[in-house]
């Protein structure tokens, strides 16, 4: 099972984007999503998360201000909504679900401990540029 990551593009500095996350089968509220990104070359970074249950969001420093995470349990879809994009946000852009359960999930997020999140799918390229 896999989710699928969707909505990226090529846009200019300053520009938005929404991505969607999706699955299919199975209900993605039960789970805490996270929103994470690689660059080439660089380390796979959290982005952003939301939890399963009180609504609860996670954003990394470098987005702060700058992108909103949300659900639509209707549609069984997690958003992220990026807004005044910068070129270092150009990377692939993946969503994930928490294996593990609780409340740990922002804090892993935070320290880069993705190893309980799982059913990455493949991934939208997110480009800025000029």
């Amino acid at each position: 099972v896999q989710l699928q990551a969707s909505g990226g593009g090529l846009v200019q500095p300053g520009g938005s984007l929404t991505l969607s996350c999706t699955a299919s089968g199975f209900r993605l509220d039960v789970y805490a999503i996270g929103w994470f990104r690689q660059a080439p070359g660089r380390e796979r970074e959290g982005v952003s998360g939301i939890s399963s249950s009180d609504g609860s969001t996670y954003y990394a420093d470098s987005v702060k201000g700058r992108f909103t995470i949300s659900r639509d349990n209707a549609r069984n879809t997690v958003y992220l909504q990026m807004d005044n994009l910068k070129p270092d946000d150009t990377a692939v852009y993946y969503c994930a679900m928490d294996f593990r359960g609780g409340t740990s999930w922002a804090s892993r997020m935070y320290l880069n401990d993705f190893s309980d999140f799982g059913s990455w799918g493949q991934g939208t390229q997110v480009t800025v540029s000029s």
